[in-house]
């Protein structure tokens, strides 16, 4: 019988000081805590990228003035700290699968620091794009390396379940980071934001040096080097289900970047909401799609299927996607900003049953390459990303069609991958 989260929790902090033995009383008190905490870290290091991310969103107006550079060259900045973040899981995934979890996340948490600090004297948007990249690539330490800790704990509907509170913890960041981002422009500039990011950074790193314990055992790391890693990448592509779950949950994730990306200029410069209004919006879709994740991990997660509730979030995406389309484009007539913000919400709160079930069930198929397999979900949805990035601002600052299409191409394609390669109804058939 496959061990329970808690049960498989206690056996990974218990391996490096002592023999597993039954749980005494204050064991386990002591066991739930140590979980607890982990869960806070780990919240902590998903929650960094998007806090990266949209405290910066309401300050992008600002930065196309302050560095005399046009909208479309600004936006680059956030394709490349996605670009980055793509890239860095390639090479920091398998790391973590060799050398283990804490030293690699280390690592990236310092230059990650180390970056954020340069952001702040950035004299011109070419050197700002740098630096962002850079940021990404050491950031994609936290984003690979939490969900390969959370394999290595859990398994099963307890796996589901947690990536379902990662979700709630670190939703909690695009909640707060557009409205801390507006309230720091009240105080100072943009560069004051990545001031911000730089001390958060710092004592992320800090937390994680004294309370994240290594959660690979020594005998279950691969030993093998550059080719070995990049032969265990190709085996879990050649894996048509774990690639269906890859690709639908990119694209899904690319219609969610198309909206980070395009909603400041959509909400702040056609609809003329100030960065105020703006942040309030963002944090009530965030909060859309905490809800759902919740209700998707203490409710839905066994009671039905994860591909049925996964099926049913593309579905609302695509549809949600679809009314976007016709209301930017004029078929509805002025529709103002109110109908537009319903239809954003709608589909950013589809994503809490679409993100973290594309996650569980491709890593439900990887667990002796955890490392590999988060790298791959990761670099596969960054890179995605950050095409769909400047697609978004594609026909200038006065129209939200493009953003609209983006997700509309994105929902449909993760739809057709989920049926056509992922096949719900022949594991349901497959299973006892």
């Amino acid at each position: 019988m496959p061990e329970s989260g808690v049960s498989r929790a206690q056996h990974v902090h218990i391996t490096d000081t002592a023999p597993v033995t039954s749980p005494r009383p204050a064991a386990t008190a002591a066991a739930r805590r140590t979980g607890l905490l982990v869960t806070l870290v780990l919240g902590g290091l998903t929650a960094l990228p998007p806090l990266s991310m949209d405290m910066y969103l309401p300050a992008l107006p600002a930065v196309t003035d302050s560095l005399h550079a046009p909208a479309s060259t600004v936006q680059l900045t956030l394709t490349a700290c996605l670009t980055g973040m793509a890239l860095g899981q390639v090479v920091v995934g398998p790391m973590s699968d060799r050398w283990g979890r804490r030293r690699p996340l280390l690592l990236g948490m310092i230059i990650y620091v180390f970056a954020t600090a340069i952001c702040v004297f950035a004299p011109t948007v070419e050197l700002l794009i740098g630096f962002r990249l850079l940021q990404g690539l050491a950031g994609a330490a936290g984003i690979v390396i939490a969900r390969a800790v959370v394999r290595d704990m859990y398994d099963g509907m307890e796996m589901a379940r947690f990536f379902s509170t990662l979700m709630l913890i670190s939703g909690v960041a695009p909640v707060i980071a557009p409205v801390i981002g507006g309230q720091v422009l009240r105080l100072t500039d943009w560069r004051g934001i990545f001031a911000v990011l730089t001390v958060v950074g710092t004592l992320l790193t800090l937390v994680v040096w004294k309370w994240l314990r290594e959660t690979l055992p020594p005998e279950e790391r691969h030993t093998g080097g550059i080719g070995d890693a990049l032969r265990t990448m190709r085996a879990l592509l050649a894996d048509r289900v774990f690639t269906g779950y890859m690709i639908a949950g990119s694209l899904a994730f690319a219609a969610l970047f198309a909206y980070v990306s395009a909603s400041p200029f959509v909400v702040q410069e056609i609809y003329g909401a100030s960065p105020q209004t703006f942040s309030m919006l963002f944090g009530i879709n965030s909060i859309g799609l905490i809800a759902v994740g919740q209700i998707n991990g203490k409710i839905l997660v066994g009671r039905i299927s994860l591909d049925k509730a996964l099926g049913f979030g593309l579905s609302v995406i695509v549809l949600a996607a679809t009314a976007l389309l016709l209301m930017t484009s004029g078929v509805f007539g002025d529709v103002g900003l109110v109908p537009v913000a319903t239809g954003l919400f709608v589909l950013m709160s589809a994503m809490g049953l679409a993100m973290p079930n594309t996650n569980a069930q491709a890593l439900m198929r990887t667990k002796h390459a955890a490392g590999s397999a988060s790298a791959l979900l990761g670099t596969s949805s960054f890179l995605i990303g950050a095409i769909a990035s400047p697609l978004v601002g594609i026909a200038g600052e006065a129209t939200a069609v493009p953003m609209a299409v983006v997700q509309l191409v994105c929902a449909v394609g993760a739809m057709v991958c989920f049926l056509a390669l992922c096949r719900p109804w022949q594991q349901v058939a497959a299973r006892p």
